[in-house]
């Protein structure tokens, strides 16, 4: 079972596909949105229960349910061909985010909220040594989660040679790079962000096409992963006529 918990990621998973059992609605909780969300889920059936805070306390994953959580089947990653297939559905270029062991789960959800807002197709995250979804996630996303495809690989590397088959370019987010502004993203991409604390790995690296960096101006010379993929995305579809 997975926890979906927070307003707007409950209201965005009930408008989305998501397969939800059940609405957990706190007694206490001020009604205002819960009300929406009380409708769409009597609209598709879904049973709600209005249970005591210490319920939906106990439940949380991160401690910030603002009195609402839904109890839904564990997220079901998708196929690389579905995030391609779904570029093709919307006529557009294939923009593919990778993550090179990304371990914050704030970090990921956040890059995945960035990446579905600004248009992107999909995310790829290693199955290992790296966050998976969960209910942080989710809420970090704000619902993105619910909406932007999500693959789950075994090799990064060997996912970046499967991409480039595909006719997708590869750029690498890396100090060592050439200032992303200064690039062309024209052709189909595939973004590698790096870890946290490492970047991107030696052997993902060298299958990179190209590594571009954001200038830097101020004394501290380095982004949060989140914050640096978020402006890497936005340079990529700002030039694809945002």
């Amino acid at each position: 079972m997975r926890i979906i918990e927070g307003r707007n990621p409950v209201t965005e998973a009930l408008r989305s596909d998501a397969q939800i059992d059940t609405i957990l609605v706190s007694r206490e909780a001020a009604q205002g949105s819960l009300n929406k969300i009380i409708e769409l889920a009597k609209l598709k059936n879904i049973l709600v229960k209005n249970v005591d805070k210490a319920t939906l306390d106990r439940l949380s994953q991160n401690k910030r349910h603002q009195g609402v959580i839904a109890e839904a089947m564990e997220y079901e990653y998708k196929e690389i061909d579905d995030i391609l297939n779904y570029a093709k559905e919307k006529g557009e270029k294939p923009f593919v985010v990778i993550l090179d062991e990304i371990t914050d789960v704030h970090n990921l959800g956040a890059i995945i909220r960035t990446a579905e807002c600004m248009g992107a197709h999909g995310v790829i995250i290693p199955k290992r040594r790296a966050a998976q979804v969960n209910g942080v996630v989710a809420k970090s996303s704000a619902g993105a989660i619910e909406y932007l495809p999500v693959a789950r690989v075994t090799n990064i590397s060997n996912t970046l040679e499967e991409l480039k088959e595909k006719g997708l370019w590869i750029y690498g987010a890396d100090m060592e790079g050439k200032n992303v502004y200064e690039e062309k993203f024209d052709v189909p991409v595939g973004l590698v962000i790096g870890s946290e604390g490492f970047g991107i790995g030696r052997l993902v690296k060298e299958k990179c096409d190209a590594l571009v960096k954001i200038p830097m101006k101020g004394n501290i010379s380095s982004l949060n992963a989140s914050c640096a993929a978020s402006i890497i995305i936005y340079e990529i579809v700002k030039q694809r006529g945002i």
